[in-house]
C-alpha cells in the first residue's frame, strides 16, 4: 500500500475547513508522512470524507418501478404499494432484472453508492458474504439486527419477526425496521402498535417515520431512537415525507437514499431533494450524510478525515462558494475523485497518473456522458446495461 499525499486542497469536515495536507496508508488516514510514494497536487480543490448511506436495498437499485409509482403521492403507504406492485412482477423488464445473479445485482448496488462518494452503506435486508469480498465497491454494515416492517412481519411474508428480532440483537447493535411509512391510520399507529412490544430502545431505528405524529416523535426522543430520513422516496411514493427539524435537533435522524427502485439515482441526488422539502441548511445535511450516519451504521472510522479513519474521500473542484453549497450542486459526473481505501477508485482522466503511481489498473467508462477511469478490480461489465436513471427520476419539489 502507498503513502499517498494530497496537497494544497481544503479539508471539509462537519466542525472545521482546513487546508491540507491529507496523508494516507494503509487503508487509514495517518499523521504527516517523511516522505510520499505518491504525492497528488490538488490546488483550488476541496476534500471531503466520503459520505455513509444509512439506508438502501443494494440488490433492487436496477429494477423497473410499476408505472403507478412514477405519480407522486400514488399510495396511502407502503403496504398498498406493495400490493400494487405484485402484478408488476411479470413485466418482462422486471423478470429479466431478477434473473441477473444476486452477486451482480448487490454489486451494482454498490457501485452506485460509490460513483457517488457514499463508500459505507447500511443495506436494510439479510447479509451476504458478497460483501466480503476485498473488490466490493463499498463498505456495508455488519453487525445488526432487523425486520423488515410490522406489516409483512404479520402477515410472514419477508424477513424475521418483530420481537423475535429485535431479542435477538444486542443491545449494543443498531436494530433497523421500516416503520410509519405511509399517511394512512395504520401507518399512523405503528408507533404505538411498536411500544407494547418493547422494541424501541436506543439501538432502534425506523426507516422513513412519515406518519409520526409529535407524540410519537417525543417517545422517539426520550428513548434515544433514532430515524432514518428518504424523503425522495417518501415523494414518490406517498406524495409527503416527515418534518426532520426536531429529530435532527435531538440527535435522532439520519438520512439514506432507499433504493432506485423507488428512491433517489445516489446520495448526491438525494441532498437537493432533503434541502428543498426542510429547513435544514447544508451543513447540517453533510452532517447527516457523516457524523450522524457514522453513529447510525456503527462503523466508527468512516465519514471522517482524521488520523485513523479509512481512508475514503471525495474530491471536487472548489469553485469559490461555501462549500457546504458546492457539495448539494455534485451530481457524480462532477466529481472529480472518489478514494477507496487510500486509493483512487473512480476519476478524472486526467488524474490517470495517480492510478499509475498507486499501481491501480484502470479502465475508461462513461458516466452521465463524461469521461472517466475507474479501479478495474471494482467495475461491473454489465453496469451500462443497469445504470438506467430513466428508473431514478425524484419528484419536483416546490
Amino acid at each position: 500500500m502507498p503513502i499517498t499525499e494530497l496537497r494544497h486542497a481544503k479539508l471539509v469536515m462537519p466542525d472545521r475547513i482546513e487546508n491540507g495536507p491529507l496523508w494516507m496508508a494503509q487503508d487509514s488516514f495517518v499523521a504527516a508522512q517523511i516522505r510520499a510514494d505518491v504525492s497528488i497536487n490538488l490546488s483550488n480543490h476541496l476534500i471531503f470524507p466520503a459520505w455513509i448511506n444509512a439506508h438502501d436495498h443494494l440488490h433492487l437499485n436496477h429494477v423497473p418501478p410499476s408505472p403507478t409509482t412514477t405519480t407522486a403521492g400514488s399510495f396511502a403507504d407502503s403496504y398498498e404499494w406493495i400490493d400494487a406492485f405484485q402484478t408488476h412482477f411479470d413485466h418482462p423488464t422486471v423478470k429479466a432484472a431478477l434473473a441477473i445473479p444476486k452477486t451482480d445485482r448487490y454489486r451494482f448496488g454498490g457501485l452506485k453508492n460509490a460513483l457517488s462518494g457514499a463508500t459505507t452503506v447500511m443495506h436494510h435486508d439479510p447479509w451476504h458474504t458478497a460483501f466480503d469480498a476485498p473488490d466490493f465497491p463499498v463498505r456495508v454494515m455488519k453487525q445488526y439486527g432487523w425486520s423488515h416492517s410490522l406489516g409483512l412481519s404479520a402477515r410472514g411474508q419477508y424477513g424475521p419477526t418483530v420481537i423475535e428480532s429485535y431479542q435477538s440483537t444486542p443491545p449494543d447493535t443498531n436494530w433497523f425496521i421500516h416503520l410509519a411509512e405511509g399517511r394512512s391510520i395504520l401507518a399512523q399507529g405503528e408507533l404505538m402498535q411498536l411500544l407494547p412490544m418493547d422494541c424501541l430502545h436506543a439501538n432502534t431505528v425506523l426507516i422513513h417515520g412519515v406518519g409520526l405524529s409529535e407524540r410519537d416523535i417525543d417517545e422517539i426522543i426520550a428513548h434515544r431512537a433514532t430515524v432514518i430520513w428518504c424523503p425522495s422516496s417518501n415523494l414518490k411514493m406517498l406524495g409527503c415525507s416527515l418534518n426532520p427539524r426536531r429529530l435532527y435537533d435531538a440527535g435522532c435522524l439520519g438520512l439514506g437514499t432507499d433504493s432506485r427502485l423507488t428512491g433517489s439515482s445516489d446520495l448526491l441526488a438525494e441532498l437537493p431533494i432533503a434541502k428543498a422539502c426542510s429547513d435544514l441548511t447544508p451543513r447540517e445535511l453533510f452532517e447527516l450524510i457523516t457524523t450522524r450516519n457514522r453513529t447510525v451504521v456503527q462503523i466508527p472510522d468512516a465519514g471522517r478525515l482524521d488520523i485513523g479513519g479509512h481512508a475514503d474521500c471525495v474530491i471536487v473542484r472548489d469553485d469559490g462558494r461555501d462549500p457546504f453549497e458546492t457539495l448539494l450542486a455534485l451530481t457524480r459526473a462532477s466529481v472529480r475523485a472518489v478514494v477507496r481505501n487510500g486509493l483512487p477508485l473512480v476519476a478524472d482522466p486526467d488524474l490517470a497518473d495517480w492510478f499509475s503511481a498507486s499501481g491501480v489498473p484502470t479502465l475508461p467508462i462513461i458516466i452521465d456522458n463524461v469521461s472517466k477511469l475507474i479501479d478495474a478490480h471494482y467495475w461491473l461489465p454489465r453496469f451500462h446495461e443497469m445504470d438506467r436513471l430513466t428508473y431514478m427520476e425524484v419528484p419536483h419539489v416546490a
